[in-house]
């Protein structure tokens, strides 16, 4: 308790903490949002993570720093420091800063896909190849439906979904993806889609609007994956079904430059933290093992409570 307290009590390491409390950054990033040096930024994390209050999370070459690590004091005052943090007087500021980062993330991704929508089918497979799990994710989704693909791509989803669902809605920041599903669907002759410009973490949709959502291959390229799952939440009706597909943990550090990829796939525990905290019910998680020179693919199915 005592080596909690300590760490906490300097005023640039609280404020550190109040921004981890909003998200998972990089040294980097940091020192951005806070406008400090990167060597005192480093000190800082370094007493607060042997104090137990972060912990880090490698991922290639990078390390993001998040609030909760093993002190259990730390974990009991949570949410009362969560609250008070927001009187710090630097609190709006660093607020906006951490907006900015998360903008920039998101910026870099737009541009990205909007470059290389019409070679990202080909792009992706080679590059990052994983085992076939398309039926198995498709079998999570129940029929007859309304369902909402968050991040379609290429659309190369959207005539199973359309073929098995009662409506279909497609969601996508890239107006360059978006171009490329409509292709897709036109030369299909696939009805009964409809193609939505969004973000993933303010989709075009009301409240419960819809009964199932897939995110096929998407959460690694999102900013905020916690907030990807937040909103994700807020669009399902009761008993509605989150079907995911994503990649496991690996270490292929040229995808973050080659393939737009935020995050080098996520842990089983990892994603059964952030659906509990977004208040979905059950989780279930299977692994698909990839083969020689395939990465092992996570599909989770998520189902939101149904009416009291």
């Amino acid at each position: 308790m005592l080596d909690t307290l300590k760490a906490l009590a300097d005023p640039c390491r609280l404020r550190l903490v109040a921004v981890l409390l909003a998200g998972e950054f990089t040294v980097q990033e940091l020192t951005a949002i806070l406008k400090m040096g990167q060597s005192r930024i480093s000190r800082h994390l370094k007493i607060l993570t042997e104090a137990g209050v972060l912990s880090v999370k490698r991922q290639g070459t990078w390390s993001y720093y998040r609030a909760g690590g093993e002190s259990p004091f730390f974990a009991a005052i949570r949410l009362a420091l969560s609250q008070g943090v927001e009187g710090l007087p630097e609190r709006a500021t660093d607020l906006a800063a951490v907006a900015q980062v998360l903008e920039e993330r998101r910026r870099r991704s737009r541009e990205f896909f909007d470059r290389h929508a019409r070679q990202w089918d080909d792009l992706a497979r080679t590059l990052l190849p994983v085992p076939d799990y398309r039926e198995r994710l498709l079998a999570l989704v129940p029929e007859g439906r309304t369902v909402v693909e968050v991040g379609l791509g290429t659309g190369g989803l959207l005539p199973a979904l359309a073929a098995k669902a009662g409506n279909v809605i497609g969601v996508d920041h890239s107006p360059a993806m978006l171009e490329e599903a409509r292709h897709r669907l036109a030369s299909g002759r696939v009805s009964g889609v409809e193609l939505r410009l969004g973000e993933m973490t303010h989709l075009p949709l009301p409240d419960k609007a819809v009964e199932c959502a897939v995110l096929n291959m998407v959460l690694h390229h999102a900013p905020d994956p916690p907030a990807v799952l937040a909103e994700i939440r807020r669009v399902l009706s009761s008993g509605g079904v989150l079907a995911l597909a994503d990649l496991a943990r690996h270490e292929r550090e040229a995808a973050r430059e080659q393939l737009a990829d935020q995050w080098l796939g996520f842990g089983e525990e990892e994603l059964n933290a952030w659906l509990t905290a977004a208040d979905f019910g059950e989780v279930r998680c299977e692994r698909i093992e990839g083969k020689s020179g395939q990465e092992t693919v996570l599909l989770v199915k998520a189902t939101t409570p149904g009416p009291s």
